[in-house]
């Protein structure tokens, strides 16, 4: 008797071969995109060094063209790499979801082939719309389109892992009544095992890049050691300064949390501890976050979800150790400050938020433009609620919008007096310096403010621009674009993003100035993950609503991890592996000879000496007696005069710091122009380091 096949199987079948097409599909799509990322050592430098683009090349079989630096790489060699990495994990990955689900192993190739490998599509699309731009002659979208190219390629290997994770490890969900949804409002939330040993691992992995970078004489003294000095100056009676500020440090930012530390650092005066503090508050950011995500969502799995996204977050990690090295700012204390008071404000426990908000003003002035518009939002966020609540008697607009009001208020006015009044009175009258980075509105805070206000052109031609879309997809992306689920609290960023994108320096997540933006993002993405269901309601999608969720939980996690690996400085990241980077772990995370050789200059000069340093030594010569920044800056301490104080005892020059320029005693200024008054010590660091001693009177 002959069997009829079953319109299940023929489905089955159809599917298995859909899933076939996907993974080979796929990998032509990835290897033609790759193609095309690789054939310009310009766009390729994006991804690796240029020492591991001509390996790569070299290695699929291509050409070098040394005049134009483009590369031909065949299609099928890197094709066939391809194909065993994407034939691999799906076996693989099929094998494990059959394991894990109970499911067959047909079935599992199917749903992991089908709904994971058809990610590996995003790619072509992108090739596809750059050809199309190619060929139509717009420029301008094919370069921003090769500009955002790593963005694609993070959306592919997010949307990929998200769906192996999400066949594996469903969300669920606590069974909670509406009375105990009341009360977990209210309550506080264990935060589980899970989420204690990925903060420990953050703060293990990141206090010990950091401290490297100071052993190593890696981290700058300006903007970075020089808090330290604050501490040190401090508790050695010299005032809140470091010898860069221009009087005290109040000067250039209302910024001082960092004092608190005070305690601490009598027991252990030492940079040290400034950049083990600074990551544990990072971390410990992640707390706020679970409790808010776990409280909206029902979930502690999206709760955890969330304290990876968090922690793997590039534009956080760079708080910590940003682009240029600084690896200490008092800004990021500001973090979880704000995280833990927006989590308060959540709960409606609003004398907790007033004295966190205000912890979080320490940090820097800059988290007052957060503040003005969080205001509005809590005033909305009442008004909505009192609204529903009050189904019989008419709300008293005036008690519901004052707490709301009045901090967006408060804000304003803070702002305006910290930068018109309380600065210039530090500088002695003179305007904030960071006026500076707004040049194309003005040259005053007048001006400048008049011009963003008033000049609509101006205003509007400076933030449309590519750099202004690829600054939010590097702050939104990484996060799953959760955020946009939140709408109400997304906007809550708007302004100072927006200002941000018009300060000349500012628009790239890889130093601080983002740093009031980042609790703000990650708060509407845990918030985000929980309105998830009511998008899906609301819009009458036809998808479940535990699938969805279930994915986008995991997307969240898997696109900060791909994301990482484009832009992370630390293991996540590419950069850290590849020995022609900049970043490579041995260069940055092993000292070399410069730092052993400075244990013999650091020798000679006693504590009590006035010592004049280049930018990378200044921070080990913090505590002694003065320690002066030996630059082409003119500062204060010398009234702004080139050169190097009167009273200064030493000056240390350091030969192969990164943007060392002097190289031998004669082309020191004191040494050339005034040999009667420098001694030159005689050299025993192999020509790391140069040694001037101020003669005495007597000689």
């Amino acid at each position: 008797m002959n069997q009829t096949t079953t319109p299940s199987s023929q489905f089955d079948r159809r599917r298995f071969t859909y899933a076939l097409l996907c993974v080979l599909l796929g990998s032509g799509a990835v290897t033609l995109s790759i193609q095309s990322i690789l054939s310009n050592l310009n766009i390729a430098t994006l991804y690796v060094s240029a020492t591991l683009w001509q390996d790569l090349v070299q290695n699929w079989s291509g050409t070098i063209e040394p005049t134009t630096q483009s590369a031909l790489i065949p299609f099928f060699p890197l094709m066939g790499y391809l194909l065993i990495i994407s034939i691999t994990t799906w076996g693989i990955g099929s094998f494990l979801i059959s394991k894990v689900c109970g499911s067959s192993l047909s079935m599992a190739f199917t749903n992991w082939g089908w709904k994971g490998f058809r990610w590996w599509l995003l790619p072509a699309a992108w090739e596809l719309l750059r050809i199309t731009a190619f060929i139509l002659g717009w420029t301008s979208l094919e370069s921003l389109l090769l500009a955002t190219s790593q963005f694609w390629f993070s959306l592919t290997i997010a949307g990929w892992m998200a769906t192996f994770a999400s066949l594996i490890f469903p969300v669920s969900y606590l069974e909670l009544t509406p009375e105990s949804l009341e009360a977990k409002r209210t309550q506080t939330i264990k935060i589980p095992l899970g989420a204690w040993l990925m903060m420990g691992v953050f703060i293990s992995l990141f206090t010990f890049m950091n401290w490297r970078l100071y052993e190593g004489l890696l981290i700058p003294h300006g903007d970075s050691a020089m808090y330290e000095e604050h501490l040190w100056n401090i508790t050695h009676g010299k005032g809140f300064r470091s010898y860069l500020d221009q009087g005290l440090f109040w000067g250039e930012h209302i910024q001082f949390i960092h004092l608190l530390l005070l305690p601490l650092y009598l027991l252990w005066p030492s940079h040290l501890l400034l950049e083990l503090c600074e990551t544990l508050a990072l971390a410990i950011g992640a707390i706020p976050l679970y409790r808010m995500a776990v409280r909206h969502s029902h979930s502690t799995m999206i709760g955890k979800a969330m304290v990876a996204a968090y922690l793997c977050y590039f534009p956080l990690q760079f708080l910590d150790i940003a682009i240029d090295l600084k690896t200490f700012r008092p800004i990021s204390f500001g973090v979880p400050a704000l995280l833990f008071a927006l989590d308060a404000i959540e709960q409606k426990r609003w004398k907790s938020a007033i004295l966190l908000l205000a912890l979080t003003l320490t940090a820097k002035e800059d988290y007052a433009i957060i503040l003005g518009p969080l205001g509005l939002w809590i005033a909305y966020q009442q008004w909505r609620e009192s609204k529903q609540d009050s189904t019989t008697t008419k709300p008293d607009l005036f008690k519901v919008l004052t707490p709301g009001i009045s901090l967006s208020l408060f804000a304003v006015i803070y702002l305006s007096f910290v930068v018109k009044v309380l600065i210039p009175w530090f500088r002695s009258g003179e305007q904030v310096h960071y006026v500076g980075y707004f040049s194309k509105f003005g040259s005053s805070l007048g001006e400048v403010v008049q011009n963003i206000l008033f000049n609509p052109s101006l205003l509007f031609g400076e933030l449309v621009r590519p750099d202004t879309f690829i600054y939010g997809l590097a702050l939104i992306v990484p996060l799953g674009f959760l955020p946009l689920f939140s709408p109400s609290r997304l906007l809550v960023a708007a302004p100072l993003f927006g200002l941000l994108c018009l300060n000349e320096l500012a628009h790239d997540p890889r130093h601080h100035f983002h740093a009031p933006i980042v609790p703000i993002l990650c708060w509407a993405a845990a918030i985000g993950l929980g309105n998830i269901p009511v998008f899906i309601k609301r819009y009458s999608l036809k998808t479940k609503i535990t699938a969805a969720q279930t994915f986008a939980t995991h997307f969240t996690w898997c696109s900060a991890i791909a994301t990482g690996l484009f832009f992370s400085l630390g293991p996540m990241g590419l950069v850290f592996w590849d020995s022609g980077s900049n970043w490579y772990w041995k260069k940055l995370y092993v000292p070399g000879e410069r730092a052993k050789q400075f244990t013999k200059v650091i020798a000679l000069i006693p504590p009590e000496s006035r010592v004049a340093s280049t930018d990378f030594v200044h921070p080990r010569f913090t505590h002694h007696a003065r320690s002066y920044d030996y630059s082409d800056y003119r500062r204060k301490v010398n009234d702004y005069r080139s050169g190097v104080p009167a009273d200064t005892d030493f000056i240390i020059i350091d030969t192969q710091h990164p943007y060392s320029q002097i190289k031998t005693p004669d082309q020191i200024p004191e040494y050339k122009n005034a040999p009667d008054q420098w001694e030159l010590i005689p050299d025993q660091t192999n020509g790391h380091f140069i040694i001037l001693k101020r003669k005495s009177e007597s000689n």
